[in-house]
């Protein structure tokens, strides 16, 4: 694969999954090396929203009162973008799930990954407080489920409207990263006559 050819595709995840922070993992190490261009687009998919049974009740459209697994997280991902601070809160909220294992459905564990990812708190309160922030999550999950048939996460969707969904090992970002990332990109994007790989789990 070309290291000066765009690489540009959607990545649809949940902050409550652990494959989204491999996957994550693997894209930032692929960045610092320098040899792919990459443009990726972190867009929103609800996890609470689609092992929901109610056909009719939705996760942005659940009054504020309600405690709703991993909205909050979602809410506070649209306040960075608003502050143009979304790579570093990102970032920032992915290590403190699933490596230091914090609640981010606890709102001070969220304001501190904010301050820390540089977002001015205050601005940060009343953003998250607006009920419009919702707006994001709801469009990018309805795209997912109607356009691209998304069921799970991380899901990587291309230009061409190529998709997959991706578990990687939590060793995919420690060695090989380009060539784990070619192979990714070569099945996900440029072989759509493979349609799953799946590996038994040995008894």
């Amino acid at each position: 694969m070309a290291g000066g050819e765009l690489i540009k595709f959607d990545v649809f995840f949940d902050y409550q999954c652990p494959f989204v922070y491999r996957a994550a993992g693997l894209l930032d190490a692929v960045r610092r090396s320098g040899q792919r261009n990459l443009d990726v687009g972190w867009r929103y998919f609800s996890l609470t929203q689609v092992n929901s049974k109610d056909d009719v009740w939705t996760v942005w459209g659940a009054p504020a009162s309600e405690k709703v697994r991993g909205r909050f997280a979602f809410q506070a991902a649209e306040a960075a973008r608003r502050q143009e601070r979304f790579d570093e809160f990102h970032r920032g909220l992915l290590l403190a799930r699933h490596r230091d294992r914090l609640e981010i459905d606890d709102v001070s564990v969220v304001e501190h990954v904010a301050a820390e990812a540089g977002l001015g708190i205050e601005r940060f309160r009343r953003d998250v407080a607006d009920p419009s922030i919702l707006d994001a999550l709801a469009r990018d999950h309805r795209e997912a489920v109607t356009v691209h048939g998304v069921f799970g996460t991380p899901t990587l969707v291309f230009a061409d409207g190529a998709s997959a969904y991706v578990r990687l090992a939590e060793s995919a970002a420690e060695n090989g990263v380009l060539e784990v990332f070619d192979r990714v990109v070569t099945v996900a994007a440029a072989e759509p006559r493979i349609l799953e790989i799946k590996r038994p789990h040995k008894p």
